[in-house]
Order: structure tokens, then C-alpha cells, then sequence
């Protein structure tokens, strides 16, 4: 087994060292399974955890909280089975998917849908987990109602886009360039202009019944003025930590905040998230992420897989065991 570790926070990403060790083969105790990892993403959370942005993180450990692969020790009924998971422990408290072999409980694990590559099963989990749970902690979207997604071209907000969609709501995107790419949304609006104002025209006045705020501060005033009588705004992220907040309106549009934090969630909680959309996935109406030759990494050049998503990378990075 082969697995990557990581020893100690580094100061920066030039300074990360992640190192590629040989490691005996994983034995899975009573109501465990070992899966052999075939693909596993890298998300912002896995390189912010390295570089020591999550205090929660012990040392050493395996990086990695997405992965897909196929079950090679463990109960006999799940033996050869292709599946995929995600966690918010994984690769911070306890060792993750960047390596060949998985140890997780039984209840980590999802069969697969059998339309999805291991590339794109390995690389859906955080981005659609977070926002699945988004959308679910805010009151799952209806079929008239308008879900306004602010960085809609950003890995959660494509998801959010897609979500709302399938569960047939009007999606209105927000991102730099206004233009609309991969995002499913009914309107792309351009984050330079008035937000706002232009979200009120296409509501006829009423505004966005849900504001998924993927990027948080720089979009918040504006966000706030977009909100429909009783609206939900939903939080995953943030730059500045304090922003100004106007009390009166937000009383007196009766709206409500949520945060959504997956890493408070571990592989069990994570998996009854994914229940809710594998539907959509198996039935093509929900599709992954194009994952391109250019962003698959061997193990061996993890550090350049590193180094792509903290640089922004708009491709889903995936590394391959």
C-alpha cells in the first residue's frame, strides 16, 4: 500500500511536504471494509488542512476526503463492489483517500452509479454534499420558486445550480463575467453591476425565495437586497469575517441564515446527504463535473495537484492512485 502523509503544517504551499510512503496493507476490524481507491479529489479543504487552516487537524495524517473505488476486504456482500463517499473527518482527524487503500465503516459507503467514472464519482463529494445540505437545511427548493446562486461558477455553486434545477426551481447565477458557461441557470448576472436591481427584474419585484452565497462578504449587502418576503440565505464560506448587517429589513422580511459546514459531518452523516441526489446522478438529471486528462494526477505528483486547486484551478482535480 502506498498512501500520502503529511507530517506537519506547512507555512505556506511552497513549503508543503507531502511525502509517499509505503505502508502495510489496511485490516479492516468488524464492520469495516477496505476499499482500493481508484480516484480521489482534492478539494480547497484537503490543501487548507495541510497548510494548518483547520486547528480540528491532527498530525500526521493522510490527506483526502472524496474518493471512489471498489471494496476488496470486508463483509462478503459488498466484495467487488464499485462505490464512492465522502467525509468531513477523512483526511482531517483521521487518515483520507489520498492513498491506494481506505479503511471506513460500512456506513461511509454508496454504491457507485454505475453512469459515473470513478474520475467523476471521486470528484462529486464535497462541492455536491455541500451543497445538497445547503439547500436542505434552507428548505428544499420548489417548483416556482427562485434560487439565486452567488458564485455560480465556482465547484459548489455549479452543483447548487444543478440541484436547484432538478428539484425544478428558477436558478438565477451570479459570477465575475456574467456569462453563463456550464452553469444550468436560467440568467447569469454579472457580479459588477446591481445585483439586486437586476434580480428584482426578473422576478417581477418579489426577489430570490433562497440566496446560496458561496463566497460570502463580497456578496452579502447585495445579497440581503435581493431577498424575497421570508426568503433563506444559505453561508459556506466567507473573506471578511465581519460585515455590516442591517437588522431592520432582515426582521422586517421575516428571512432566516443558515451555515453549512460539512467537516462537522463524518462519512455516515455524508452518505445520507448523497442519498438525496444519487437519484439524479443514475437518471441524468444531475451530471458530474467534466474531468479532464489535464487534471488527473498520479500520486507521485500530488503536489502539483495541490498546487492547481490552491491556485484556483477552474478543472476538477482528481488524483489517481
Amino acid at each position: 500500500m502506498s498512501r500520502l502523509r503529511v507530517r506537519e503544517k506547512a507555512t505556506g504551499i511552497d513549503n508543503l511536504v507531502l511525502e509517499l510512503e509505503a505502508a502495510p496493507d489496511p485490516r479492516p476490524d468488524p464492520g469495516q471494509l477496505v476499499i482500493e481507491v481508484r480516484a480521489a479529489g482534492v478539494n480547497p479543504s484537503d490543501v487548507k488542512a495541510t497548510l494548518g487552516m483547520m486547528p480540528h487537524a491532527v498530525w500526521p495524517r493522510t490527506p483526502g476526503r472524496d474518493w471512489a473505488g471498489v471494496v476488496v476486504d470486508g463483509p462478503k456482500d459488498l466484495l467487488g463492489q464499485a462505490v464512492w463517499g465522502s467525509a468531513g473527518d477523512l483526511g482531517i482527524t483521521r487518515d483520507g483517500s489520498h492513498a491506494s487503500y481506505l479503511v471506513v465503516d460500512r456506513g461511509y459507503v454508496r454504491p457507485k452509479p454505475a453512469n459515473l467514472s470513478f474520475a467523476e464519482a471521486g470528484s462529486l463529494g464535497v462541492p455536491f454534499v455541500t451543497a445538497c445540505e445547503g439547500l436542505r437545511r434552507a428548505g428544499w427548493p420548489k417548483s416556482g420558486e427562485t434560487v439565486l446562486v452567488l458564485g455560480a461558477n465556482g465547484k459548489v455553486g455549479q452543483a447548487a445550480c444543478q440541484i436547484a434545477t432538478m428539484a425544478g426551481a428558477r436558478v438565477i447565477g451570479v459570477n465575475r463575467s456574467g456569462e453563463v458557461g456550464c452553469c444550468k441557470v436560467e440568467a447569469m448576472i454579472g457580479a459588477d453591476g446591481p445585483v439586486a436591481e437586476q434580480v428584482r427584474e426578473l422576478t417581477s419585484g418579489r426577489g430570490a425565495d433562497i440566496v446560496f452565497n458561496t463566497v460570502g462578504s463580497p456578496y452579502f449587502a447585495e445579497a440581503n437586497k435581493a431577498m424575497a418576503l421570508r426568503a433563506r440565505a444559505i453561508f459556506i464560506a466567507t473573506i471578511e469575517r465581519s460585515v455590516p448587517f442591517d437588522i431592520l429589513p432582515f426582521y422586517r422580511g421575516q428571512h432566516s441564515y443558515f451555515g453549512i459546514d460539512t467537516l462537522a459531518f463524518d462519512g455516515a452523516a455524508t452518505a445520507t446527504i448523497l442519498d438525496d441526489i444519487i437519484a439524479g446522478f443514475e437518471n441524468g438529471a444531475l451530471t458530474p463535473y467534466p474531468v479532464i486528462e489535464d487534471a488527473l494526477y498520479p500520486m507521485k505528483d500530488a503536489i502539483a495537484a495541490y498546487r492547481a486547486v490552491l491556485g484556483g484551478s477552474t478543472n476538477r482535480v482528481v488524483l489517481i492512485p
